[in-house]
Order: C-alpha cells, then structure tokens, then sequence
C-alpha cells in the first residue's frame, strides 16, 4: 500500500516529503527549503530529467534519524505538484 510522509532536517532547513510504494522505495519526493518553502527537488523515480532532482537511493526501511509526519494523499500531491510546477517554471 502506497503511504506518504515527511521529515524535516533541521540541519539543513529542510522538509522532505515522501511517496513510498509497496516495496519500500520513494516514487516521488518533493524538497522544501528555508522559512519560505522554497521547492529544491520534485522528482519521480522515473524521471529521466535531473534538474527536478532524484529521489531516495535507498529504501526507507534503511534510512535512520528521521522522524516521519504521516500524510494524506491529498496533502502530499498538493505540496509534489506545487513544487514541480514552481521547478518548471524556472526550467523555461
């Protein structure tokens, strides 16, 4: 079953939110930067144009020192294509 979450590392000022399918592994990741939230990432593990970023090399199940934030779809896909919009609106 498909989950959606997100951490905040505070060492870099950033709020990572996560889509993570079945098997683990982040599909889609979008990446919030500063007081202003600015997009950095907004990627797909199937995205072959880097300039959105890449998502998570590993599956959650390895990650440590994250605290994950439960998330609706609904909220997730808000933030996701917010920030893939504001990201290709700087690509044009």
């Amino acid at each position: 079953m498909t989950s959606w979450f997100r951490s905040y590392w505070d060492e870099e000022d950033i709020w990572f939110y996560f889509e993570v399918g079945d098997d683990g592994w982040v599909s889609r990741q979008a990446e919030l930067h500063g007081a202003g939230l600015r997009p950095v990432a907004a990627a797909r593990d199937t995205d072959s144009d880097a300039r959105y970023g890449i998502t998570a090399e590993s599956p959650v199940s390895e990650w440590e020192g994250h605290v994950p934030e439960p998330l609706a779809a609904e909220q997730f896909e808000r933030v996701w294509a917010t920030a893939r919009r504001q990201l290709a609106a700087r690509f044009t």
